[in-house]
């Protein structure tokens, strides 16, 4: 599958890259293989095929979810130098 200057061009505004002249033919050719294998990819057969997340048949060991820390908030909220009902206040950066 080829693709011509003009849509290689029309890509290149769109990404808003610059491609030089003397890349054009080059940038064309790699395109027209990506478009090439996408082709390839898309008539494989994949009837009774599966869908799988991940490749591998590894299994992912996940932890217990306890909590390991002590809640601090009191603690920290004393530090802070202004809070109000549990908010830290802080000066205003936005107009």
């Amino acid at each position: 599958m080829t693709v011509d200057t003009q849509t290689v061009e029309k890509l290149a505004e769109l990404a808003r890259i610059a491609i030089s002249k003397e890349t054009i033919d080059e940038v064309s050719n790699r395109l027209g293989d990506v478009l090439q294998l996408v082709d390839q990819l898309q008539s494989t057969n994949t009837d009774g095929i599966a869908p799988m997340a991940h490749p591998l048949d590894e299994v992912q060991e996940l932890r217990t979810d306890t909590v390991t820390e002590t809640d601090n908030r009191e603690d920290f909220l004393t530090l802070a130098p202004q809070t109000e009902e549990g908010l830290y206040l802080v000066p205003k950066v936005i107009d």
